[in-house]
């Protein structure tokens, strides 16, 4: 099965939500609650947020296209 990459705008990612293809320790749904830049302005890096634990993670926003780890949305 092929994937394509989730399409997605750096500049819009905060507050949108995320399903971990591959869940772990219950934690399938994620709300980015941080978008972190650099001195320019630019995305740099995202910070996650497990709806059922509260866990955070913080990745590169990079990583989000990655369709086999992350879909878009709540699935």
């Amino acid at each position: 099965m092929t994937w394509r990459v989730n399409p997605i705008s750096p500049k819009k990612l905060l507050h949108t939500k995320w399903t971990a293809a591959q869940p772990a320790k219950k934690e399938k749904h994620f709300l980015v609650t941080a978008v972190h830049e650099d001195a320019e302005g630019n995305p740099q890096s995202v910070t996650l947020e497990a709806v059922h634990s509260k866990r955070e993670q913080k990745l590169d926003w990079r990583e989000l296209k990655d369709a086999a780890r992350w879909r878009q949305g709540w699935v």
